[in-house]
């Protein structure tokens, strides 16, 4: 399979960075093309820098990066002209309309105004945005000023997408509305980096999937792939009373509330599982979930925010 992206031993370290950490250290991974490739991590874990330079807006440190077979150093505008970018703090130009944003970022991209009033319009109702068409950006919500800049990029035809947490701050049907979006740009083959702290997402979009953890690579693969390398695959849920001394047994045991949740091997979840049904209990079993990975991997939530490494400038 082709590899749109190639990391070879990638290191950045901000200017001015008092503690001198790298915010990306000894990268190496391959992002194959015409599928989705999400990265997970913490704030800080060095997600949005891995984004910003592959994408050729920031110049690495040390090592090589190659985008679409085109080295970052020094072939950015062969990579520009292919690419395209949700950054993580963008924002649509204020005194235009929604409609205005996409048409004029599709015509900056070369396309002839008819294809770009027609992918303008598609893009419109693909992410509901269509009776949003005439107001001014700077009307709108954080939410919809998110959903146009990724209405924009979707309608691009790059052939590389970069989408930098590009659901943050959009309610549940606005996130499912972008998730189609991004599944109808695959079956293009279309390439997606994703960046996300949102699990669920990663999981529910994602071929293959990059975990980082203080700018590092701790985990890469399917998400099978990843749910398989924990220790305790499975997970069952106890509602109700059960001897605390008994489920020790069987794994690691966590209290919740009303019950306790007991990772465990697959054979051990089944007979738990079936005895806890026996006494009388309320009983959930299934594989483990990315979260449920990502505690064990990192050893805390990904809600919390790693150490800082970046220095905003």
């Amino acid at each position: 399979m082709a590899t749109a992206i190639r990391s070879d031993h990638l290191r950045k370290v901000y200017p001015g960075s008092t503690s001198g950490s790298a915010a990306l250290e000894d990268l190496t991974l391959e992002v194959p093309s015409g599928r989705v490739y999400g990265v997970i991590g913490r704030n800080g874990a060095g997600k949005t820098t891995f984004v910003r330079i592959t994408a050729t807006q920031l110049a690495l440190t040390s090592g090589r990066a190659t985008v679409l077979d085109h080295d970052v150093a020094t072939e950015e505008r062969a990579i520009r002209a292919q690419v395209a970018c949700v950054p993580q703090e963008s924002r649509p130009l204020y005194f235009l309309n929604v409609e205005e944003v996409i048409y004029l970022y599709l015509k900056m991209r070369g396309l002839d105004r008819v294809e770009a009033r027609r992918r303008t319009r598609d893009a419109l109702d693909e992410l509901a945005l269509t009776e949003y068409r005439h107001r001014s950006v700077s009307r709108l919500s954080g939410g919809l000023r998110r959903r146009t800049l990724c209405a924009m990029v979707l309608a691009s035809d790059a052939e590389l997408l970069f989408l930098d947490e590009p659901t943050t701050g959009l309610d549940p049907i606005a996130r499912r509305q972008v998730w189609e979006a991004i599944r109808r740009a695959t079956h293009e083959r279309r390439t997606i980096l994703l960046t996300t702290h949102y699990l669920d997402e990663a999981e529910e979009l994602s071929a293959r999937l990059a975990l980082f953890e203080r700018g590092r690579l701790v985990l890469e693969g399917t998400p099978e792939d990843l749910r398989s390398r924990v220790r305790y695959p499975y997970r069952v849920t106890v509602l109700g009373s059960f001897p605390q001394e008994e489920l020790a047994s069987y794994g690691r045991v966590s209290p919740i509330e009303g019950g306790v949740l007991v990772f465990t091997r697959e054979p051990e979840a089944r007979d738990l599982a079936r005895t806890a049904l026996e006494r009388g209990n309320r009983v959930s079993m299934g594989p483990v979930s990315l979260e449920d990975v990502f505690l064990e991997v990192v050893g805390r939530s990904i809600e919390e925010e790693a150490p800082p490494t970046e220095v905003e400038w």
